[in-house]
């Protein structure tokens, strides 16, 4: 299969996110979100950007997020992609560094399969 070179584009990859329920237990939660690909060299600006804390990891989610699925409301109700549903997401505590971790894991799998 032929490599094609291309500077747009995304992709799918699980989140996993464990919630704090009744009894002192968590729940592992998950959804699919649609990464952004990024170019190299913004992948090491955010890197680095984040050892200097100039941006938080709701910042970079926010850059790299386009998308979703499996995000649903109290109603079981699946939840369209948009900016405001993204902000109100990026509000539940520590999502958005699940969201980071995932897309960094995503960057890491491809690294160590070559």
């Amino acid at each position: 299969m032929a490599f094609v070179l291309k500077r747009s584009g995304s992709y799918s990859w699980p989140v996993y996110f464990d919630i704090p329920v009744d009894g002192g237990r968590f729940e592992r939660q998950t959804f699919d979100c649609e990464f952004k690909q990024l170019s190299q060299s913004r992948i090491r600006e955010i890197s680095e950007s984040i050892g200097s804390e100039d941006l938080t990891d709701a910042d970079v989610a926010a850059e790299v997020l386009q998308g979703w699925s499996g995000v649903t409301d109290d109603a079981g109700k699946e939840v369209p992609f948009s900016q405001k549903a993204m902000e109100d997401l990026l509000e539940v505590p520590m999502l958005a560094s699940a969201i980071v971790l995932a897309y960094f894991e995503s960057l890491q799998g491809a690294k160590r399969k070559n």
